[in-house]
């Protein structure tokens, strides 16, 4: 695919999108890979998406997304993989050259990319998660907690009926789903296996976890910009284990890599440990760029 043109252009696409890495990470991948293709970041406000589609020309050839256009992308997406199928959210966009046009495939790779990361951390199963947010990133989240094994999730939200998408997730996955507010964090459960927060960078919570739930239970922030959050530091300071979403971001990055290259997320990249090792590269040694 990446001889298709001279250049093939590739950009990540969201709002607010001046912290985001993604950029950095994958010139570091074409790079090692000895692919001519640019790779971008657009400020995309909610509700432009569309328009922002409609003008890109021939040497496009992909997309990844994030806030606030996983869910907006859905109508404008000809194919959907199973994942994004699951989740209603798509951060990849493959675009495919079709007879008098072009097709859109959309894909999520932020299960798998949240699945591995927990996995450099020995983290391979949990039969009961916790789980914050009610955004696009928290149904894949909820997916990644099935694929570990969990029987049960306990959703915390600002709004309860918000986490209604996340209810009927659950009940297509097999788990069982309770919801409460953000007023009852102290109450949670404390013998949770793990905790995922989904919410934004720079989120300010009410209320803090149960002491034992943090010093106890690893947390999982999806967040990354600015870091540390401020449920990191409650953890941090109770004593507990705190992962970044860095990792998420690198290995869902690895994965539309694959997409890009091959267009299939289940492919390897030829040299893919070296690549791997290119992009983790980058996000040690310049924490700012991108």
């Amino acid at each position: 695919m990446g001889s298709r043109l001279a250049v093939s252009r590739l950009a990540v696409l969201g709002s607010p999108i001046l912290h985001s890495r993604s950029p950095a990470l994958h010139r570091a991948a074409y790079r090692e890979l000895g692919l001519n293709w640019r790779y971008e970041a657009h400020e995309v406000r909610a509700g432009e998406l569309s328009s922002f589609i409609d003008v890109l020309g021939p040497e496009w050839l992909g997309l990844s997304l994030t806030m606030p256009l996983k869910h907006e992308v859905l109508p404008l997406i000809d194919d959907l993989d199973r994942v994004a199928t699951l989740t209603g959210a798509v951060n990849t966009v493959l675009i495919k050259p079709a007879a008098g046009g072009r097709t859109l495939a959309g894909f999520n790779t932020d299960v798998a990319g949240l699945v591995r990361a927990l996995a450099e951390h020995g983290l391979t199963r949990a039969v009961h998660v916790t789980l914050l947010g009610a955004g696009a990133t928290a149904s894949s989240a909820l997916l990644a907690a099935a694929d570990l094994g969990a029987e049960g999730v306990d959703v915390i939200v600002r709004d309860t009926a918000k986490a209604l998408p996340l209810t009927e997730l659950g009940r297509t996955l097999g788990l069982t789903v309770t919801v409460s507010a953000f007023d009852d964090l102290a109450r949670a459960r404390p013998t949770s296996d793990l905790v995922i927060s989904t919410l934004p960078g720079g989120s300010a919570l009410s209320g803090e976890f149960p002491p034992q739930l943090r010093r106890n239970v690893p947390l999982f922030d999806v967040a990354y910009s600015p870091w540390p959050s401020a449920l990191a530091t409650s953890w941090q300071e109770s004593g507990g284990t705190v992962i970044s979403g860095l990792g998420m971001l690198l290995h869902q990055a690895l994965i539309q890599d694959r997409i890009f290259v091959s267009g299939d997320p289940l492919i390897p990249l030829a040299g893919e440990d070296d690549v791997l090792a290119a992009m983790r590269g980058v996000l040690s040694r310049d924490p700012v760029e991108g």
